[in-house]
């Protein structure tokens, strides 16, 4: 009796072993843009991608996959933009990256407000004036199954960020690339958060699967319910 508990634990050690280093391998493509944002510019696009790979891999949930390599692959593939991939191409670029996930985000709706809050004093040459401003940035992600070319899992994620009192008319800043001036400001806060919870919400489906994935469809279902009370039909 004693022999077969022991072998049992030792099988249940086994398993659980192999499955903590069952990471899913995934790639992060770059991002598209289907707003007017005016700092939008091409090497956003890259800059996103990078970001976002950075967050997910800072998880330790997942294996990623060289963006140098993807992004090869992806244009020899022509895949870059469209995002679609067939079982065939899928099964290749797999074998090529070692990705079993390829995930797209596409930046959905940007919002940015400033208010005067009145006052206002300059010092030193720095404009320092009586402002409020708010952001809000929308993201839809995809997360592609790059053996069967379909789409495992889909969710729209969103930031929002606000700064109030004086704001400072000189800017330093250091996001890095194209985004470097947007760190400080509400846009980059946003930014920040929206890509904090895409990592959060693709740790929760593809590798932890607890309750939070009932958080997340109530998230879901509040987002919907705000977007359709927004919407207004003549």
């Amino acid at each position: 009796m004693r022999i077969k508990s022991a072998f049992f634990i030792l099988l249940t050690f086994i398993a659980g072993t192999a499955l903590a280093g069952n990471k899913p391998s995934l790639g992060v493509a770059e991002f598209k843009n289907e707003t007017s944002i005016s700092w939008w510019t091409s090497d956003v696009a890259s800059d996103l991608s990078g970001m976002l790979t950075n967050e997910l891999a800072g998880t330790g949930k997942f294996k990623i996959v060289e963006r140098s390599k993807l992004d090869k692959v992806l244009d020899e593939q022509d895949l870059a933009d469209s995002g679609r991939i067939s079982k065939k191409t899928g099964a290749k670029i797999g074998k090529l990256t070692g990705a079993q996930y390829l995930v797209y985000g596409t930046v959905s709706a940007f919002e940015e407000n400033t208010k005067s809050t009145g006052g206002g004093i300059s010092f030193g040459g720095v404009a320092l004036g009586g402002k409020s401003s708010s952001a809000y940035l929308a993201i839809d992600l995809r997360v592609v199954n790059a053996t069967t070319g379909e789409v495992d899992y889909s969710r729209s994620v969103e930031g929002t960020a606000k700064s109030g009192g004086m704001a400072v008319g000189v800017y330093h800043g250091g996001f890095g690339g194209s985004l470097a001036q947007e760190e400080n400001t509400p846009a980059g806060k946003a930014i920040r958060a929206a890509l904090v919870e895409a990592s959060e919400y693709l740790e929760c489906v593809m590798v932890t699967r607890d309750q939070c994935l009932d958080e997340y469809q109530a998230k879901e279902s509040h987002r919907r319910a705000k977007d359709k009370k927004a919407l207004k039909l003549d």
